[in-house]
């Protein structure tokens, strides 16, 4: 599927006024992206769980107006007008306007929330441009009886991803593939699609803990420090790699083999790490905390043989996994070694979801 695909053949008759409303998680890559070419296109595959309580709710009151010379629109978080996500919302607008013409036609009233605390450090982009990307398009269903569910699917990831790349993995599935490989169906680099081949009942139902290390805002954006990607001199080689372990992850998941999971997993997120280590201008993201808490799960995976593991973001934030059968044991272990360690006591307790839902 190519992009034009996405650009709406025909006028449609769309609605005077209304309003439309969706709920969207964000997801934590297991396969990390790390560097993007063309418009937010990203250099290696990835593939990742979707959350299912960290998530973003979207409602948006839409009416004509007369003057279609610019775009029009406000924004409110928590029901604050929040003018400061405006640009970012105006540069989504412009990026998209070809493949949802209308956009000039309405006045947007954008409310939006998030299940987690502001600034905790959990990916917001992707579930918020996600939901955002879902309301735009629902607009255009309404208008457009014919579109498929699968066709509105990969629009809306399609769509999403020119907001945030990983929100391209937040409009289905409980694990999403984004980007080309030959060891996935029908992958692309244009959205993100659900992988669908056999997955363990393990891996149906994990569960994802963030110890929220830092609240703060991020030490680098992500916009940049993926374009410290491009003269890194191991960009390559970490695209390779992120490649083949993508590859090597897809038996494992249809096995339920969780030692080389871990491997894998815990792998990928001291791989991205090390890029921006390793970059110019090169920065550490971690704090003294989250290696702390590194060593922690380390030693309590070998003295109990449990099958915990951690993943990062590109932040200090640790994401603890584990399957849900050491659920009790695993929270036990938190609460009791771990919560000292977070910025005041906080963690955030979640697990596998579905994907995006009308509300």
């Amino acid at each position: 599927m190519q992009e034009q695909q996405f650009i709406p053949s025909k006028k449609y008759q769309l609605p005077e006024e209304g309003h439309v409303a969706w709920e969207s998680p964000s997801n934590i890559a297991l396969v990390k992206y790390w560097g993007k070419y063309g418009e937010q296109l990203p250099k290696n595959t990835s593939i990742s769980f979707t959350l299912s309580h960290c998530k973003t709710t979207t409602k948006i009151n839409f009416k004509k107006k007369d003057a279609v010379k610019d775009f029009s629109f406000e924004v409110y978080l928590d029901g604050k007008r929040t003018e400061s996500f405006e640009p970012k919302i105006k540069k989504f607008f412009e990026r998209v306007e070809v493949y949802l013409p209308f956009l000039k036609q309405y006045h947007f009233k954008i409310e939006t929330q998030n299940s987690f605390p502001h600034s905790s450090g959990i990916a917001s982009s992707a579930s918020g441009m996600s939901a955002l990307a879902l309301c735009l398009l629902q607009l255009e269903r309404q208008a457009n009886s014919a579109m498929t569910e699968e066709f509105f699917n990969k629009k809306a990831s399609f769509l999403a991803r020119l907001g945030s790349g990983s929100a391209a993995r937040s409009i289905k599935g409980n694990l999403v593939v984004w980007g080309e490989h030959q060891a996935v169906r029908e992958s692309s680099n244009l959205y993100g699609v659900a992988y669908s081949d056999d997955v363990h009942a393990v891996f149906k139902d994990y569960q994802d803990t963030i110890l929220l290390v830092d609240r703060g805002e991020k030490q680098v954006s992500s916009t940049v420090g993926h374009d410290l990607m491009h003269d890194h001199p191991f960009a390559e080689q970490r695209f390779t790699q992120a490649n083949d372990n993508l590859e090597k992850l897809l038996p494992i998941l249809a096995s339920g083999n969780l030692e080389e999971f871990i491997h894998i997993v815990e792998q990928e997120a001291l791989s991205l790490h090390a890029m921006m280590m390793t970059s110019h201008p090169y920065f550490i993201l971690m704090k003294p905390n989250t290696l702390q808490i590194i060593n922690k799960i380390w030693e309590f995976r070998q003295t109990h043989n449990s099958k915990v593991c951690f993943t990062l973001d590109a932040g200090a934030n640790v994401h603890v996994l584990y399957p849900k059968e050491e659920k009790e044991e695993v929270l036990d272990f938190i609460k009791n070694q771990l919560v000292g360690y977070c910025q005041k006591g906080m963690y955030i307790c979640d697990e596998v979801g579905f994907g995006a839902k009308s509300i």
